[in-house]
């Protein structure tokens, strides 16, 4: 946390940086005010960089146009009905959005944008204080309506109205507060909290769309388990993602298993530091932090309490994929976001044969084909999804799974395994077999991909030869 002296000065060198300066200067000199607002105010006292440049002004769409379009490289107005205007000045992207207050009419799932009057009122209405400071342009004048500074000191996040009107105006806040709690490492403020509590049914007014941007910018915080832990406390996430909430499994003092909920998240938490630390995919990642915290939700449908105080989960695996699946199409993720996690899911186990006996090379083909292109992620979620106390059982699973790596690596090296085809290909199958194109051909390049996955390469003319073979049996029988 900077000094508010260093915050002062942080932001007397952005007032001067290129950009800030040109919009200044426009709009002054066109009879408008304007300030830089929200995320780039409160991070100069953060002391954290920032790369998003967020203004508000007097100014209407139209206005802002006018004023802008003689100074910018480019501007657009995709948000110009929520009053917000884009531009690129002096190489910078930057928003100015026109005073505003978002309401909603109680059964709509969608803001109704009224344009407001003033700086201190378009404040008052914002998310949370720390988000709720402005600097005003070109005079450099801080405005804090709300105890904006004083929270940030605090690390506390409070809504600036009574978080009751504050969250009814868009109870998207309310998933909000969870990710910027994550994110900032703040608390949230008792009545905030309470009040989160007591509207989590208000959350249904949001759509699915903007559920899941809040959720995924939850998750790809540097560490969003104390969000998701806010979100399943308040009863939020039993109205966005039940699944989750669902993982709290009564635990009898006969039967035994770890706690789904706490083991999730720390799969989290181990996925989201392997994922860094590997430095094999761009961080964050959101697909591998969704299935890090989905992986175990077939877990409740597959609970059976055995003899002898042992209890069994079986093909919860198969079963979680199938309700990550339903869970992110309800969210509105995209097919490929569903088709990656589901498949990290159906496949989170399939390692755990290998500690206990040594796979063939056959076997070690298959689990690179079945992973296909998710399988740095698949290394990563599970070698996350070992979370024992047990440092001999723990020290066991990571050899097996770098053993694991070592023959993969090698196998690819020799094998070109990330691109495992048959050894003949459709035409060479039909001029081979004298057959046309047909259901018998695919069946013939299954018959060559399970002999290249079992024996690896053999050449051509050999596959050949077993694929006569395979014909003049399927042809007697």
């Amino acid at each position: 946390m900077q000094s508010v002296a260093a915050a002062l000065d942080r932001l007397g060198e952005l007032a001067a940086s290129p950009t800030v300066a040109k919009l200044a200067a426009a709009f002054e000199s066109a009879g408008h005010e304007l300030a830089l607002v929200g995320g780039p105010v409160r991070d100069a006292f953060l002391g954290r960089s920032t790369n998003d440049l967020d203004f508000t002004t007097d100014a209407t769409p139209d206005e802002i146009l006018a004023i802008v379009k003689p100074i910018a490289d480019a501007h657009w107005d995709i948000g110009r009905a929520f009053g917000t205007i884009g531009a690129k000045v002096a190489g910078e992207t930057v928003e100015i959005t026109t005073y505003r207050a978002d309401s909603y009419d109680g059964d709509s799932r969608k803001p109704e944008v009224v344009f407001g009057s003033s700086l201190e009122d378009d404040l008052t209405r914002r998310d949370f204080t720390v988000n709720a400071l402005a600097l005003r342009l070109p005079r450099l004048e801080l405005v804090d309506p709300s105890g904006g500074v004083e929270d940030l000191l605090a690390k506390t996040l409070r809504t600036p109205a009574a978080p009751e009107i504050s969250f009814g105006d868009d109870p998207l806040r309310m998933l909000r507060a969870a990710r910027f709690s994550a994110q900032l490492g703040f608390e949230v403020e008792d009545g905030t909290r309470e009040a989160m509590t007591a509207l989590a049914s208000e959350i249904d007014r949001i759509s699915a769309e903007r559920v899941r941007d809040e959720l995924s910018k939850l998750l790809l915080t540097s560490a969003p388990r104390g969000g998701i832990r806010l979100l399943v406390e308040s009863g939020l996430a039993d109205r966005v993602i039940p699944e989750i909430p669902a993982l709290r499994l009564e635990i009898d003092e006969h039967h035994h298993h770890k706690d789904v909920y706490e083991h999730s998240l720390t799969v989290l938490d181990q996925a989201i530091d392997y994922e860094a630390s590997r430095k094999t995919l761009d961080s964050p990642d959101l697909i591998v932090r969704l299935a890090a915290l989905l992986h175990d939700i077939g877990k409740p449908a597959t609970r059976r309490l055995e003899r002898g105080g042992a209890v069994s989960f079986h093909h919860h695996d198969l079963v979680g994929a199938k309700l990550a699946r339903k869970r992110l199409r309800a969210l509105r993720f995209d097919n490929d976001t569903i088709a990656a996690v589901s498949r990290l899911i159906e496949l989170h186990l399939r390692f755990f044969g290998y500690a206990d006996a040594a796979w063939t090379d056959s076997a070690v083909r298959r689990y690179v084909r079945d992973a296909g292109d998710q399988l740095e992620r698949l290394h990563i979620l599970t070698r996350a999804d070992v979370t024992t106390r047990n440092r001999r059982k723990a020290d066991r699973l990571g050899f097996a799974y770098d053993d694991l790596e070592e023959r993969i690596a090698v196998l690819a090296e020799e094998e070109e395994l990330a691109a495992v085809r048959p050894e003949l290909d459709g035409q060479q199958i039909m001029e081979l077999l004298g057959v046309r194109p047909g259901p018998v051909v695919g069946e013939a390049y299954r018959f060559l991909l399970e002999l290249r996955l079992d024996e690896g390469p053999i050449g051509a003319d050999a596959a050949a030869e077993r694929l006569r073979t395979w014909w003049a049996s399927r042809e007697a029988s």
